[in-house]
């Protein structure tokens, strides 16, 4: 309460607070039939007696006709609830305060929804009236519990281990690869600034300068369009450091991590497990696993190498081809047919691969389409592999072996959903799994033409050192030193040891992913005055944030987000701007038909 003329919070006043005279401001929450109010401010509730004798008529009826969501100030005594009126759901619940004088500081007009957390409001609402929004306990309790974290990993980081925090520029130049970046017109003509999607090269360079350990709370940008559940503009937590190794950015976050957590949580245990890249895809069919559960591929390819199944053959018969299988638990107690087809379908709509399904009876037998190409000894060893009991439904897989553990890893998550809605408590909710995930491939494929090669991450990360001599005879097989963290099947950071010689940076760019070096000569040229060795890594704070609070989207631990297609809807932003304004830039518009007829309309 210091620097304010309130004298308590609404949150504060106890029975020990009992005969003293307090001053509270806040919004009107509740109102009953003039006899008393329910007053909110960012710390709780208190309860208003208006009074109802004659000396104070006027205190009566100001605070009567106050609409709800009125800011009003209002002095009184803190007297205790008569006998068995308390509120023990209320931390003020034993109190009252029977008001003397009070100030309607600002009416409250018809409110567009009530400003309580059970009541359903639109997102489209919620984004247009977002001050409004901001006002419920949910929304609140977020952003506050995102300051407390922030503020402590600054501690940890600035104040404990020596890093400097520097803020870096957010007009650029674009960056080859990655993710698209948003363009800014400069007053030059034909020449635009990009947003960067993260301070990447800034970081690096920090480092070249001898800053030795850098951080920021960095704002970054993508251009991504219409992806749910991403952000045009979101933050990072943003490290780097010179002469550092893998191992020592990992236990730099999982201490980063600890210290920081909030402490109404769960607690996080380190270290944190670590898993290769290749494992958490033969396991779970995907770079970010949910190790919270079970239900694991299992590879039953010798189970079945010796059956007279055509497919399974066929499958075995190409170099990476494997059976695969997850078994799901109490299946047939769980799962309808109709659950089993649209599993069948999602496979077969994302991934194009067909699935088989086996049941285990209550007798011990199997039901399945394969069983009769099976004797008892195969059928035996399929169970045993597969570990399946009673009721257990097994969704099978054959081809080749990326394929079947990515439509496996879907259909896992996919039948964990089912099992849950079903009743059966599969994943903790209040529990945090933290998972590194290491040795990714350097480079891919690109998905518009295999022939050619592209970051699997950005262009800066160093080779695995085992891999170092492939990068120049088979740049495919090479490893990174890029490192992923993983939260509850949610990636929450990402970052690797950088490349530090000029001339492995300039062979990478130009000769691996056919890129222009010319764009980023200032880093080469940077890394030819004496770099350092030097790694980092970059959190995502609004993913980490929601699932820490258990937050259905990103957008309920942001203040301001953008919409699902990256509108402010309450700003009514992005624009139009006059062709005059647009003039200085040489920019001019063209406009579609349809749009030139509504304009002139």
């Amino acid at each position: 309460n210091s620097f304010v003329t309130r004298t308590n919070t609404c949150g504060e006043l106890r029975s020990a607070h009992v005969g003293q005279k307090v001053t509270l401001y806040g919004w009107v929450q509740y109102q009953r039939q003039g006899l008393f109010l329910v007053l909110r401010d960012f710390h709780g509730l208190t309860q208003i007696i208006i009074p109802q004798d004659e000396a104070h008529s006027h205190v009566k009826e100001l605070l009567s006709s106050a609409p709800v969501e009125s800011v009003v100030r209002v002095t009184g005594i803190v007297s205790p609830r008569p006998l068995g009126q308390e509120n023990p759901k209320m931390p003020t619940g034993d109190i009252e305060v029977k008001a003397e004088t009070a100030e309607i500081l600002n009416s409250c007009k018809k409110l567009p929804f009530e400003i309580k957390d059970f009541i359903k409001k639109s997102e489209a609402l919620r984004m247009q009236y977002r001050y409004l929004d901001l006002r419920s306990f949910q929304l609140q309790s977020n952003l506050r519990l995102r300051s407390r974290m922030v503020m402590r990993m600054r501690e940890y980081l600035c104040n404990l281990h020596g890093f400097v925090d520097v803020e870096t520029p957010t007009l650029f130049k674009r960056t080859p690869g990655g993710a698209k970046e948003f363009l800014v017109p400069s007053r030059e003509a034909g020449k635009f600034y990009s947003l960067p999607q993260s301070p990447q090269q800034f970081k690096q360079l920090l480092m070249v300068g001898g800053l030795d350990r850098y951080f920021q709370v960095a704002r970054c940008y993508r251009d991504e369009g219409s992806r749910p559940d991403r952000q045009p503009e979101f933050t990072q937590i943003d490290i780097e450091m010179s002469f550092v190794d893998q191992a020592g950015i990992q236990r730099l976050i999982e201490g980063l991590l600890q210290h920081s957590w909030p402490e109404e949580r769960a607690l996080i245990t380190t270290p944190f497990p670590s898993m290769t890249y290749e494992e958490a895809l033969a396991e779970y069919g995907t770079d970010k696993p949910d190790t919270r559960f079970g239900m694991k591929i299992m590879d039953i390819s010798d189970v079945l190498r010796g059956s007279d199944i055509h497919f399974v053959q066929n499958a075995l018969s190409y170099p990476h081809g494997s059976i695969r299988a997850i078994c799901i638990p109490q299946g047939v107690r769980y799962l309808t047919n109709k659950d089993l087809e649209s599993l069948k379908k999602s496979a077969k709509s994302q991934f194009n691969q067909e699935i088989m399904e086996i049941i285990r009876r209550p007798d011990g037998s199997l039901k399945s389409l394969l069983t009769k190409f099976l004797g008892e000894k195969e059928q035996s060893e399929l169970i045993q592999a597969l570990n399946m009991q009673e009721d257990d439904v097994v969704l099978l897989a054959a081809g080749e072996h990326k394929q079947v553990c990515s439509a496996l890893g879907t259909l896992r998550l996919l039948s964990a959903n089912l099992l849950e809605a079903a009743g059966l408590a599969l994943r903790d909710p209040t529990a945090f799994h933290f998972l590194w995930v290491v040795d990714f491939p350097l480079f891919l494929p690109k998905a518009e033409n295999p022939t050619e090669l592209e970051s699997a991450h950005h262009p800066f990360t160093a080779p695995h050192p085992s891999d170092a001599s492939l990068l120049y005879s088979d740049p495919t097989k090479v490893r990174s030193q890029h490192y992923d963290l993983v939260l509850n099947g949610n990636e929450v950071g990402g970052g690797s040891i950088r490349i530090h010689s000029a001339e492995q940076q300039r062979f990478v760019l130009e000769e691996v992913l056919k890129e222009d070096s010319e764009m980023l000569s200032h880093l080469i040229e940077a890394l030819e005055f004496g770099a350092p060795p030097h790694g980092g890594i970059a959190l995502g704070l609004d993913r980490l944030i929601s699932l820490i609070v258990d937050a259905p989207s990103i957008r309920d631990v942001i203040a301001f987000p953008k919409s699902f297609r990256g509108r402010d809807l309450m700003g009514n932003a992005p624009d139009y701007v006059t062709a005059e304004e647009l003039e200085p830039y040489h920019i001019q518009v063209s406009w579609p038909l349809e749009e030139k007829e509504a304009k002139k309309n």
